[in-house]
């Protein structure tokens, strides 16, 4: 397994319970830009616990959801048990081991950071069927809405192993590239997560670049989480803001 695969095993219960979902407006958008249909086949491709995957479940859509993480694969087959169009397959991006024009849509929700783009865009239209489509998704945190959120940002640059190199943000250069010579949409919605305390906690541990609890700087970064937390919280809460992005179009078909 590589690393980027391993990261997030002992953040799985927490990623679950403390990861944003994903606005029901993107299945809006599919219907009327990309002809969705609930008979519409879906690859979920680094689908993790399914949170992507639940918003297509819930439109009575088929969905492969491709998880290299075997932790990450198991949650999502439990959360998702009562939806029989879920099938959980152990593929990655670059290999899902899924047939050739097997699928309508091949999305990607928080996790296009962590692929091959030159690979993953082979594999992808090798899976599509013509005239099929390719999302990538994020949960775009905003860094400076407010003044919570600005120091939440600071805690994380502060406290963050390895933030900066994996922050997301950093892998939208590489979207046009993924889509070219097609041309790649971007539909922009408002999401929001409202957290006491604890939810704030799991929130942080969620994430794959902060301390785990035996890293020696974990307890300082948990100290200062509670004093912004006091600082910026109204009715014992705290409240994320993010720009729920979905960059979507075709690709390239080789064949």
């Amino acid at each position: 397994m590589s690393q980027s695969v391993e990261r997030f095993s002992n953040r799985v219960a927490d990623y679950a319970r403390y990861r944003p979902g994903y606005p029901r407006e993107i299945l809006s958008l599919f219907e009327s830009d990309c002809g969705l249909t609930p008979h519409s086949i879906i690859a979920d491709i680094g689908s993790g616990t399914g949170k992507l995957s639940e918003l297509f479940l819930t439109n009575g859509n088929p969905v492969f959801g491709v998880e290299p993480n075997a932790l990450m694969r198991e949650t999502a087959d439990a959360l998702l048990a009562n939806y029989p169009g879920f099938r959980s397959v152990n593929g990655t991006a670059e290999a899902t081991t899924l047939a050739d024009s097997s699928v309508d849509f091949v999305t990607a929700a928080q996790a296009f950071h962590w692929f091959d783009p030159v690979v993953a865009k082979v594999e992808a239209a090798r899976i599509l069927k013509a005239g099929g489509w390719a999302a990538l998704i994020w949960n775009d945190r905003k860094l400076t809405s407010t003044p919570f959120l600005e120091d939440y940002e600071a805690v994380l640059l502060k406290y963050g192993t390895d933030y900066k190199e994996v922050r997301h943000d950093t892998a939208e250069a590489l979207i046009k590239g993924f889509f070219a010579p097609e041309q790649v949409k971007l539909k922009v919605f408002s999401n929001e997560q409202v957290f006491d305390l604890v939810g704030l906690r799991g929130r942080v541990r969620s994430s794959s670049y902060t301390p785990t609890p035996e890293h020696p700087n974990f307890s300082s970064m948990m100290t200062e989480l509670e004093q912004i937390f006091e600082k910026h919280k109204q009715n014992s809460r705290v409240v994320f803001d993010y720009d729920t992005k979905v960059f979507f179009g075709h690709l390239p078909q080789s064949r």
